[in-house]
This record gives structure tokens, sequence and C-alpha cells, in this order.
């Protein structure tokens, strides 16, 4: 009972519920995504390994991205645009799981909403793969769950240790101490899982297929050398032949299709009089071919150096589609690879008598598995685009208005010949020389038509011609160099190329889109 006289009590207040320190809000997110993208991993290590979450959003940007993005990617980044793709994924992840575990410093719910739209981005990227099959959403489940489970379990022991001291007198230290062996725990689990995963996504089994292998048939074995003065490598020039190690690579495949022999089928159909069937040791037994061939890829920008030369052993395309009987009409190899990516050539290139074939070798060696391995296509005179299928397991005979490859619906050109095109190698753009006599050197190709002649000159002057190296063959590079007498001060050099045909490079200035870049190399350099 009270009265008047009573003092007024005062007005009680709730006590907000504390917040988890924002440190800790952002680890529990990053942590939750990271064990969420490990299993992913290797759920899909074991099961289905294009269906890694990580991978198949990765897969699927490749695929919307607008064909002017890709080619800035390309022109600026190389041969390393997937490791800056996948480096910037990671950044953007890591980001957005900062945010959600922020966002849920005092409940639960903002955090499990980001866990479970992350976990449906990559099974409806999964899904979208051209090689889908319903094992494909196992990984992107599996990863779904570990991130709810990861979140759910770590944020109340974070809710815990961040309570007033009053609340855990009994315990004072327990409840941090929970929560640091939590996230020591998610720590090694997302590592674990996610090194276990990229680990068994690097098939042992097809590293040791190929090691298997063992010596290729003849005329493999050992390589032949190159001509003598097939290079002017002591003055800057390329080597005639690219070592394998150091070969360019330009594809779709975020992570390289791993297939051993012993799994591996060739289907050979659509406009032909007989279906045909090949595994890889019927295609080894086959009667090959070796030749030297140049490969260059259409994102090549002007004086790229997306372009290299390999000694190719491999089964004679012309033989298999003799074989299985060509029809009338039939003017378009459409080639599918283990990824589901597609290439389109044209069947005239492959049975004109070049040395167009299925390549099981390069440079004497089984094909290295980044570069196709077990077999891949090799077309002199075309663009990779249109003639490199890798990892090939299907080649159906059909016409160009008919079926329209990767790049084709992406508005890149149907045929693909190679230009003519020379760089300068040395001296480099933007570099200081001695002035007086500077050796100038590079590298011309046309491939399947050859290279006649190269031509030099400074400061818009007169065209001087060059020195060339030995010609191996039409379907390869061709280095060239001189001697030229500058001045001190500032120089602007140029080169063109005249191939055998007598058609000489054009100096008109185009993009890589929609068949190959066009123009002469140009280098400004400084004579002191």
């Amino acid at each position: 009972m009270t009265t008047d006289l009573d003092p007024a009590s005062e007005p009680t207040t709730a006590t907000p519920e504390p917040g988890i320190a924002r440190s800790v809000a952002g680890v529990l997110g990053v942590l939750a995504v990271a064990m969420a993208l490990g299993v992913g991993d290797l759920v899909a290590a074991l099961v289905a390994p294009p269906s890694s979450p990580f991978l198949a959003v990765g897969n699927q940007f490749i695929r919307l991205t607008p064909e002017p993005l890709k080619e800035f990617a390309t022109s600026t980044f190389g041969v390393h645009d997937k490791q800056v793709l996948l480096a910037g994924m990671a950044v953007v992840i890591t980001v957005v799981a900062v945010i959600g575990g922020l966002l849920s410093r005092r409940t639960l719910g903002p955090g499990l909403t980001l866990v479970v739209a992350l976990g449906i981005i990559g099974a409806t990227c999964a899904a979208a793969s051209p090689t889908f099959t319903l094992p494909y959403l196992m990984a992107p489940l599996a990863a779904l769950v570990a991130g709810i489970a990861t979140f759910a379990v770590l944020h109340p022991l974070a809710r815990r240790a961040a309570a007033p001291a009053p609340d855990r007198v009994a315990d004072p230290t327990g409840p941090r101490r929970r929560l640091l062996l939590g996230l020591g725990a998610a720590l090694a689990g997302a590592g674990v899982t996610g090194f276990l995963g990229r680990s068994f996504a690097a098939s042992a089994a097809a590293q040791a297929s190929r090691a298997a292998v063992g010596p290729l048939p003849a005329p493999a074995g050992t390589v032949a050398p190159p001509p003598v003065g097939a290079d002017f490598a002591a003055s800057g020039t390329p080597t005639w032949l690219t070592r394998n190690a150091d070969f360019y690579r330009i594809d779709t495949a975020l992570q390289v299709p791993q297939i051993s022999t012993s799994d591996y089928s060739l289907r050979i159909h659509g406009l032909v009089d007989r279906e045909i069937v090949l595994t890889y040791d019927q295609l080894r037994r086959r009667s090959l071919i070796e030749a030297a061939i140049t490969m260059t890829c259409v994102s090549n920008d002007i004086g790229g150096n997306l372009i290299s030369n390999a000694v190719f052993l491999g089964v004679p395309l012309r033989d298999l589609l003799a074989e299985a009987g060509v029809r009338a009409g039939a003017n378009q190899i459409a080639s599918t690879s283990a990824d589901g990516f597609t290439t389109g050539t044209p069947v005239a290139a492959c049975t004109d008598g070049r040395n167009a074939m299925l390549a099981l070798g390069m440079n004497g060696q089984p094909l290295p598995i980044e570069h196709g391995f077990p077999v891949r296509m090799v077309v002199p005179g075309l663009y990779g685009y249109v003639s490199g299928c890798k990892w090939i397991t299907d080649i159906e005979l059909t016409t160009f208005d008919a079926f329209r490859s990767y790049w084709q619906q992406r508005g890149w050109g149907a045929q693909g010949p190679v230009k003519t095109q020379s760089r300068i190698d040395v001296p480099r753009d933007a570099t200081t020389v001695t002035a007086g006599r500077v050796t100038i050197a590079g590298t011309a190709w046309a491939q399947h038509r050859g290279i006649a002649r190269v031509e030099v000159r400074a400061d818009s002057g007169a065209w001087q011609t060059t020195e060339l190296a030995a010609d191996a063959s039409i379907d390869t590079w061709r280095m060239w160099r001189t001697v030229l007498a500058l001045a001190p001060g500032p120089h602007t050099l140029q080169v063109r190329a005249t191939d055998a045909t007598g058609a000489t490079q054009t100096s008109a200035v185009t993009e890589t889109i929609p068949d190959g870049a066009t123009g002469w190399h140009t280098v400004q350099i400084t004579a002191v």
C-alpha cells in the first residue's frame, strides 16, 4: 500500500539487448559464407565438379557478361583474366558477408536471409550450366545447409559473449571462450573443406591417366628441331617453339575439365552417313600426323602476345570425316567440350588438305590438361574460337544456318580466318635506347598463307624491308629483324607484313570483335 507521502518510484525502462561487436559480427558473416563455399566445393568435387557454387556463379557471370566487358578483361589481363575474375568475386562475396554480419548484430534474421539468398543464387547458376544434371544441385544445397548451420550456431555464442558482465558472473570467461572455440572450428572447417574440394577437383585420376599415356605413337616421341635460323631470339624475338608451360591459354573454363583416357569417348554424328563413336585408345591407334602450328586468339590486340607455336600430334580430321561420310550441304562442324562449350568450324577448312587434326600430343608430350587433355581440335589458319575446341567429346556435322556456337551467339564471326599481323618485340613501347644503329626485331604471322615480307619504318619515313628468319611452314609464325639509324630524340616505329598471296597488312585500325583486330603495330621510343 502506498500513500501520497511515499516517494515516487523511478520509471523502469527495458535494457536493450546487447549487440554483437562490429568486428565479431563481420567475422560471423564471413565464416558462415566461407563454410558454405568450402562445403560446396567439397561436395561438388565428389559429385559434379562444375556444380561448385563459387565456380557456377563465375561461369554464369562469364556467360552473361557483355562482350565489350569480356574484351576489356582479356585485353587488360590476358591469360590472367580468370584469376582476376575469381579474386574479384572473392572480394565482393567477402564484402557482402561482412554486411550481412553487421546487419545481424542484434538479431539472427538478416544473416540467415543473406546465406539463403547466396545459396539460391548458387543453385540457380549450377542449374543454368549447359551440362546440368540433377546431381548438380547437391553441392549448392549442401552449401546452403552448412552456411545456415554455421551462422545459427555462432550467432547465439556471440550474443552470450556480448552480454553484460553481471549476466555471466557465474562463468565470466565461459561465453567468450566458447565463442572463440566456435570461431576457430568454423575457420578450420572452411579451410579444410575448401582445401579438400580444390584438391579433389584437380583430379588425381586425370593426372595419373595423362602420366600413364607413355610415349606417343610414331611419328611423335621426339619433337623435330626447328629449322636452323627459324627465330631471332638472340635479338629479342620469341623462340620459334613455345614451351607447353608458356603456351597462351584463353578459354571459358574456370575449372579445367578432368578427364581420364579410360572415361573418354568421342561421338561423330549429324549430317553423316555413319555415326562413329571412338575411345581414346582407338584414336591413338589410328594413323597420326605431326605438324608445327601457330595458334592465335581472336582477342589478340594489335601487337598482342596471345599467340604461340607448338608441334601437335593427332588424328587427321579429314580421315575421320571421310570415314563418317559427310553429307551434301553440311558446311559446319559443331564441336562440344566436356564442359558444354561449343565451337563452329568450317568443314572446308578441315578437308582441304591442311593439317587439321584432333590433337593428342603437344611438343612431344600428351596434351597438358589445361590445353585439352585427352583430345582437342587444332585447325591451322583459323582463330582458336572457331577451331580450338578443348576437351572435345562431340562432333556434329551441321550447317551455319542450323547451329550458332558459343561465340557466334555473342556477336563474333562464323568463319574466323586469321588476319595478317605483325608486331615489334624489341624495343618495347615507351623504352629508351642508345642513339645510333638500333636493332628492331619482331614477329609476323598469316597462318596457312605464310609471310613473304615484313617492313619497318621510323617516324612515317620510307618503309625498310627486314631480314626474315628461316621459313618453317605457312602454318607457323615468322620472325624478322633489321637495323635502323636513329638520332637522339623521340621516335615512332611501325611495322607491316605481306603474306604469301601478296596481300599487305592493312593500316585500318579495327577492334578484335567480330573477327580479329587490324592495324599496324606502333611503338614510341626515345633514343639518347
